[in-house]
């Protein structure tokens, strides 16, 4: 018999996964105990199989069949009663469309973590979640706020007035896990705006007039500061003195704001944009903290995107700031020379922007471009190219190409010759093999030489595709110790 993979355990994760392992096959991986159990995920488990799984009362393998969301109810509800409140908690998390005594059940749960993933889960019945805006525990009604922001005005005012701190900062908050963000009673607002816990969320939702703007304006706390500058009716005093403030969260928002002066937004621009050194190893809090936020501040002026730019979009074509051309770029209604300008810029951000969002047909040439020079500014798995389809000569052409992010593509053809997706197999760069492990044409004694590849992710995917040879299957399951079903 070969030598066992590389990567044994990944190769039997990605076999767990395979569509087409057989029945037996499926059977004998309940008794593996490494990795986290994701046998039990499968959507095509039958009943004796599932009666199976929790015989083997391993927290990995039913955790995993918990959050199975194609999971009969009986089984379902059963696992409601499980002993262990991670389990219960897994159900709640993948509650959807249940019994609603199931719901009930979890709502009354003596374990916090689970009302709390009830409390996340927008598929619970309302009336059970409003229930939850009593809970004796502050982390479940805070969680509550934070996820039920359609929540009706009655429960809405049960958080925002709650006694713990906690509660009150997640129903008036500046960010929430779902939108819209939701308003509070208006007669609410004088007394969110005295709690330094809710001021900051309240901000955008009161009238700034009279000492009210000033006030704010020079609250200590930054967040709240930001939110003036950013509130609509705020007047160009305030605003002046706030484009100096020492946070830079708050000076960008003055920056972005429609009626901000240019000759202030320039300034506000060089500041924020300017080289900040490394903090060095031993500064102290203060200094590591005001390094953050300038970085921080940095990140978000590039993935900037303001609707009032995208709303009037050609007086920005040229702008100097590039978040400001790439925020024109999402208009859908530009004219040919401002597409061809903005497909041209020198700014990878703005070029993708232009070309995922133009009303004129892009070509070829140009999607390939944009795709080679993008640069995201945050990690992401999305390119240009998953947008702008580019065609099979094009990919085949890419198989030869120096650079392994543009062969990675070559894949994508799923009529690619056996010769080229040999060759991609065989790539010195793991990405390349990686995308191509999965291609629906590959050989058998491909995919089986992949089940060795030094790169984890490149083994993991070629066991989980469904034309790997039953032979290797059973292969892997002897070589982990899973000769047969228990």
């Amino acid at each position: 018999m070969p030598d066992a993979p590389i990567h044994l355990d990944r190769t039997i994760d990605g076999l767990a996964r395979n569509p087409a392992l057989p029945p037996a096959l499926i059977r004998r991986l309940f008794a593996h105990r490494k990795g986290f159990g994701s046998v039990a995920g499968r959507p095509d488990l039958s009943g004796d199989m599932i009666a199976g799984i929790l015989a083997e009362d391993d927290f990995w393998l039913t955790h995993s069949l918990a959050l199975n969301r194609t999971l009969p109810d009986r089984f379902r509800i059963a696992l409601a009663g499980h002993a262990d409140p991670g389990i219960r908690a897994a159900v709640a998390t993948a509650a959807e469309r249940w019994p609603h005594g199931l719901f009930e059940r979890l709502a009354d749960d003596g374990d916090p973590l689970v009302r709390r993933r009830l409390a996340e889960n927008e598929h619970g019945p309302d009336d059970l979640r409003a229930r939850l805006a009593r809970d004796p525990d502050p982390s479940v009604r805070a969680a509550l706020a934070q996820w039920w922001t359609r929540a009706p005005e009655s429960v809405r005012r049960l958080l925002l007035t709650d006694a713990d701190d906690e509660v009150r900062a997640a129903a008036c908050a500046t960010y929430y896990r779902r939108l819209p963000h939701p308003v509070p009673p208006a007669d609410l607002v004088p007394a969110l705006l005295a709690d330094p816990v809710t001021r900051a969320g309240a901000v955008r939702h009161c009238s700034l007039d009279g000492d009210v703007a000033h006030r704010l304006a020079t609250d200590p706390d930054p967040a709240v500061r930001k939110a003036v500058a950013a509130h609509p009716e705020l007047r160009p005093p305030i605003r002046d003195l706030l484009a100096t403030d020492g946070d830079p969260g708050v000076a960008l928002a003055i920056f972005a704001r429609r009626d901000t002066p240019e000759a202030l937004r320039a300034t506000v621009h060089t500041r924020l944009t300017a080289e900040t050194p490394p903090s060095p190893p031993d500064a102290s809090d203060e200094a590591l903290m005001d390094w953050l936020s300038a970085e921080a501040a940095r990140h978000e002026l590039a993935g900037l995107r303001l609707p009032w730019v995208t709303a009037d979009p050609l007086p920005h074509v040229d702008s100097p700031y590039a978040c400001f051309r790439a925020s024109a770029a999402r208009s859908g209604d530009l004219p040919a020379w401002a597409v061809t300008a903005l497909l041209a810029d020198e700014e990878s951000a703005v070029r993708t922007t232009m070309a995922v969002n133009s009303s004129i047909p892009v070509d070829s040439g140009t999607a390939e471009r944009i795709d080679r020079d993008h640069r995201p500014q945050k990690r992401t798995r999305w390119r240009p190219a998953d947008t702008l389809a580019l065609p099979v000569e094009v990919l085949r052409r890419l198989a030869h190409d120096p650079d392994p992010r543009m062969r990675q593509l070559t894949p994508r053809d799923p009529e690619l010759p056996s010769h080229l997706a040999d060759a991609l197999a065989a790539d010195s760069d793991d990405g390349v093999r990686l995308a191509i492990a999965s291609h629906p044409g590959l050989r058998p004694e491909t995919l089986t030489r992949l089940l060795g590849d030094p790169a984890e992710s490149v083994a993991e995917a070629a066991a989980s595709h469904p034309a790997l040879p039953i032979a290797e299957m059973e292969r892997l399951l002897v070589l982990a110790g899973l000769s047969r079903a228990r």
